[in-house]
């Protein structure tokens, strides 16, 4: 029989092997972390994958100028599926994402001194 260090059936069985390690045995990213260092880390691995196909979406309608605010959100419902409260949601949440400002920085940029000049005059 192994040591316990081994992957005997004993070892393994309930599954902790794998949730807190990759396979190099260092800690992997479902590692159960609580603390605000591995919370963060976690956010910060999460945030490597690319933009999904909607977030590119919605930085994409944002990239076009409209002639009105009605022919935007027709084109919000009609293209993406959500409402306009929704998407305002979704496009704040991205402001702050580094994938997003590395996916369109003149979009992001723009948009977050929009937000920076109106939180200042409230």
């Amino acid at each position: 029989m192994t040591s316990g260090t081994g992957g005997g059936a004993e070892h393994g069985a309930g599954g902790d092997e794998t949730a807190g390690t990759g396979t190099d045995g260092a800690p992997g990213p479902a590692a159960a972390d609580t603390t605000a260092d591995g919370v963060a880390a976690a956010a910060a691995g999460a945030r490597t994958a690319p933009l999904s196909t909607r977030d590119e979406a919605v930085l994409a309608v944002e990239r076009r100028s409209w002639p009105s605010p009605g022919a935007k959100e027709r084109v919000i419902r009609e293209r993406l599926g959500i409402s306009p409260t929704r998407y305002y949601q979704l496009l704040n949440a991205l402001l702050d994402d580094p994938r997003a400002l590395a996916h369109d920085a003149v979009t992001v940029n723009r948009l977050r001194r929009v937000r920076d000049a109106r939180r200042a005059r409230r």
